[in-house]
């Protein structure tokens, strides 16, 4: 190729040269255009459904929820999804870290293969029945009675639009599953159900095991104030006949006889017959499956008065109910009551009691009560 410039030369043009730098350029073009496709879709594998339950960032202790069918012998700790869908940060430094060690004990405890007869339960129908829903703020609460739980089914009321405060709600309400409107996680599908447990705010609230007994003994064979004739007429007569030493006592039932009830490992056929009235005083582990259902919070009786507050923040609830005000003291441990309902009870029968409730103290980190069985 030939150009005439102003001083009349003549120049030539390398028209290889020329075609060689547009063969460069476009194979830069297509380059470019290549690997931009490839981040689209990169992101869009990443991205796919914002609203997944794998999308979500959560504590750092914890990895995904397995399925309803594989939750028994299951060790790992789930992802816990926040209902409010806020994005959590694996270092979460606003968190207090007891409400994470408490979650790594149940880890580590679940791993001990010495207690797993004693930590370990399938999620039966039982179990299910225990766990309260609510669908609208995706909160599931595992009931464990004698631990302020009809507090906490107040406040799962209001959350439900049943009544519009908790002082509202009567109290004969409370307990009656067919007008409180709480409905339990076992009369969903077996896919409902494992939607449930994989994506809601999980939680619960535990006590001394042995002073929970006490309550449990006082609440529903002693004072009874719910009128519930069953506990005193039905239930107290079958323990009395099993376990009671001395046959000529004619005195009703004495926390002796319900210890020695509770303590012995054969108790299973008087169970069956008590049917569900066995809520009060099972383990927590028979109650709510701690290490097969990965729990968000496990909450203490003893220190409810900051749980409470901490549960409903976690759970993105607390701006629109408040737990109900707590009476000074109420939640405190008392040793020197736990020694006087023990005093005169064979050691023998407080170790055996103690061997059942075992996994209870060493999930949840409470003291072994040497100063009973010593």
């Amino acid at each position: 190729m030939e150009n005439v410039n102003p001083s009349g030369r003549i120049i030539e043009w390398p028209l290889s040269d020329n075609m060689h730098h547009q063969w460069l350029l476009l194979a830069a073009c297509f380059w470019v255009i290549f690997m931009f496709m490839v981040a689209s879709k990169f992101i869009t594998l990443t991205f796919k459904d914002p609203d997944g339950y794998s999308a979500k960032q959560e504590f750092v202790f914890l990895t995904t929820m397995p399925e309803a069918e594989k939750l028994r012998g299951e060790k790992h700790f789930p992802e816990v999804p926040k209902p409010t869908g806020k994005m959590l940060s694996d270092s979460r430094p606003d968190q207090p870290p007891v409400y994470l060690e408490r979650l790594e004990l149940i880890r580590n405890t679940c791993k001990e293969e010495a207690l797993r007869n004693l930590s370990h339960t399938e999620v039966s129908k039982f179990v299910l029945d225990r766990i309260f829903v609510c669908d609208k703020h995706k909160i599931l609460f595992c009931q464990t009675p004698k631990v302020g739980n009809t507090q906490w089914k107040k406040v799962l009321i209001v959350l439900n639009g049943a009544f519009s405060s908790i002082e509202e709600i009567p109290e004969n309400v409370v307990h009656d599953h067919e007008k409180n409107g709480l409905p339990r996680l076992s009369s969903f599908s077996k896919i409902g159900i494992q939607k449930r447990l994989k994506t809601y705010f999980k939680f619960f609230i535990v006590r001394d095991p042995f002073e929970r007994l006490i309550s449990a003994f006082k609440d529903k064979f002693v004072h009874n104030p719910r009128f519930e004739p069953w506990y005193r007429h039905e239930i107290a007569p079958g323990i009395i006949r099993k376990y009671r030493k001395n046959r000529t006592e004619t005195r009703g039932i004495q926390f002796e006889d319900f210890v020695r009830y509770l303590g012995d490992p054969n108790r299973r056929w008087l169970d069956l017959q008590f049917g569900d009235h066995i809520i009060h005083w099972v383990t927590y582990v028979e109650l709510c499956a701690p290490c097969e259902i990965k729990y968000s919070v496990v909450g203490h009786h003893e220190t409810l008065e900051a749980d409470a507050p901490y549960i409903l923040k976690e759970a993105g609830i607390d701006h629109l109910v408040s737990y109900p005000t707590i009476p000074p003291g109420i939640t405190m441990y008392n040793r020197t009551k736990v020694e006087q309902y023990f005093l005169g009870i064979s050691k023998r029968d407080i170790r055996r009691l103690y061997a059942r409730f075992e996994g209870d103290f060493k999930l949840f980190g409470y003291q072994k009560p040497d100063f009973l069985l010593n």
